[in-house]
């Protein structure tokens, strides 16, 4: 389904050398994504150029600017129909991946992908601000990634107190967040987080894209992260 060579070259324009392994793994995924998508709403993204681009493509440029050591655990938030987290252990199969959603249908289309591409996942069936109040999920993780629509207040509420010390929590966004991230500074602080990285870029479509990088430089206090009704009535 996917351009292999042109697949390639999206991924090195963010120094990701992409192998026939790899590539092939992600032409099962388009494959299996377009396949479901028609029996429940995974994308509105199904063409083969708009899947290589808006979905790997963007989901690979984490690599260019986040920092993820060898064999780091990574949780991807909210990861939806797998991106980032998905993409990012095709591309990085030492990582130790967690995928995490609130919908048990998603989970199960994961699930399929993981197993036909032969990629090993953990999938956790639990609602952002829940899987941080486990033991063995809070402050675990080197990395907590998240591609997702909520304000960066919001979501850094949802995403921080998986992170460990030293970690750092990635939040992939669109253009013009300048103003998100500084309402967002109070929040980061209480969390425990500190920005250190605000990237702008374009995709090879010409889609604007912006990367956060918060690292965690102090535990994150116990009272969070609040039940969702309070974290959407009144965030941080």
């Amino acid at each position: 389904m996917i351009d292999f060579e042109a697949m390639k070259q999206k991924a090195a324009s963010f120094c990701v050398n992409l192998n026939e392994e790899q590539l092939l793994q992600l032409d099962q995924y388009a494959e299996m994504l377009v396949d479901w998508n028609t029996r429940m709403n995974l994308t509105g993204i199904t063409d083969s150029e708009g899947i290589m681009t808006r979905h790997f493509e963007d989901s690979l440029s984490l690599l260019a600017y986040a920092q993820i050591p060898e064999g780091a655990k990574v949780i991807d938030v909210g990861t939806g129909a797998g991106f980032p987290g998905v993409v990012l252990k095709i591309a990085r199969p030492d990582i130790q991946l967690t995928l995490l959603d609130s919908l048990q249908k998603r989970l199960l289309f994961l699930d399929a992908v993981v197993h036909q591409i032969h990629v090993e996942a953990r999938i956790a069936h639990m609602r952002a601000e829940e899987g941080s109040r486990i033991p063995k999920m809070r402050e675990q993780y080197d990395i907590a990634c998240a591609r997702a629509v909520a304000n960066l207040r919001e979501l850094a509420e949802y995403c921080l107190p998986y992170v460990k010390g030293k970690g750092y929590f990635v939040s992939m966004k669109g253009p013009d967040v300048a103003e998100e991230v500084a309402s967002a500074r109070n929040a980061i602080d209480k969390l425990g987080g500190k920005l250190v990285g605000l990237h702008e870029f374009s995709i090879s479509d010409g889609s604007k894209r912006s990367i956060i990088v918060v690292k965690k430089m102090k535990q994150t206090p116990s009272q969070y992260p609040r039940p969702y009704a309070k974290i959407a009535k009144n965030p941080l």
